[in-house]
């Protein structure tokens, strides 16, 4: 038996948007420990999830149609992304060739539009403050990401996540790269701050001036703001997903259609996934929060490593 193309690709949806949440529960019971908190039950993002989907939709009287639609179009936005990334199969599935990483990073972009914009138009001035951070942020990181794309290009003659992928795994001397060296770290400092995480902002945290995120979602409730916390989730598995499956450690991922083999993939991604966001909540827990004025220069050390994976790729040195 071997599973059709159109399956699998179901299924890496389906990985995503159920896997998302666990992965969340297992980084928020890892840092609980570390700060000596015993934590919340692994599975509670899952019934915070439902219990707010019980619960009843309110919104500003001002609000319009787009406070009430952005966070359906944030989630669709999530949704569509695993469809164009390696997330379970090495091979390239029928849509996972419509859109390069240009196009994959623009699909979060639209996600994020979507939900600043839902705050600002909540015109609650905590909502309206952290809408204005991250897109602050966002336009901090995306040199940063066209730099990462550039030597991803540069090294692989083209610009395709699968590609990509497969030139990691062709040889264990390609990790070890300067270039893609630098390119790897570069995203993985893009990565700690497009998901809330010190030193950039403190994930957990309560305090209205120090919110990014968080801040953009006060206004929500019921349905909405389940769609925007499972979203969140969501995002933060793919973007683990992009720096594991693209640039450091690509194996795992089924090379054929049989059930085994993408049963096997879902466990080893999953696992990966919570490996790494094990680490990101050391970091998270090691380090104070930079006051806001020093997060450019936060973004522009990962600027200056994504730049030099470019130079010392023209260098001849890469």
């Amino acid at each position: 038996m071997v599973l059709s193309p159109a399956a699998i690709q179901a299924l890496q949806v389906a990985t995503v948007l159920f896997g998302a949440p666990l992965v969340q529960g297992v980084i928020a019971r890892v840092e609980a420990r570390l700060q000596g908190r015993r934590g919340p039950r692994v599975l509670q993002p899952y019934y915070d999830i439902a219990k707010l989907f019980s619960k009843e939709t309110l919104w500003p009287d001002h609000a319009t149609w787009v406070f009430l639609a952005a966070p359906v179009v944030a989630f669709c936005c999530y949704l569509i992304f695993p469809l164009l990334i390696p997330v379970l199969t090495t091979y390239g599935l029928p849509l996972g060739y419509i859109a390069d990483i240009f196009g994959s990073g623009f699909v979060l972009a639209l996600a994020a539009f979507a939900v600043a914009l839902a705050a600002a138009e909540s015109g609650a001035p905590y909502a309206q403050l952290g809408s204005s951070r991250a897109m602050t942020f966002a336009a901090l990181g995306e040199p940063i990401f066209l730099f990462v794309v550039f030597a991803v290009a540069l090294i692989t003659a083209t610009d395709l996540p699968y590609v990509e992928a497969a030139t990691v795994r062709a040889s264990v001397a390609q990790i070890v790269r300067p270039a893609h060296l630098l390119a790897a770290a570069a995203f993985f400092l893009l990565m700690l701050s497009d998901t809330g995480r010190i030193p950039v902002e403190t994930h957990s945290g309560t305090l209205e001036f120090g919110m990014i995120d968080e801040a953009r979602t006060l206004e929500h409730s019921g349905p909405l703001f389940a769609l925007l916390k499972w979203g969140s989730a969501m995002k933060q598995l793919l973007l683990y997903t992009v720096f594991i499956n693209v640039l450091v450690a690509p194996w795992g991922l089924a090379s054929t259609g049989a059930p085994g083999d993408v049963v096997w993939a879902i466990v080893s991604l999953l696992g990966k996934a919570i490996l790494l966001g094990c680490a990101v909540a050391v970091i998270d827990d090691s380090f104070a929060k930079l006051r806001l004025f020093k997060v450019a220069g936060f973004m522009a050390a990962g600027f200056l490593l994504a730049v030099l994976a470019v130079l010392v790729l023209f260098l001849g040195a890469g």
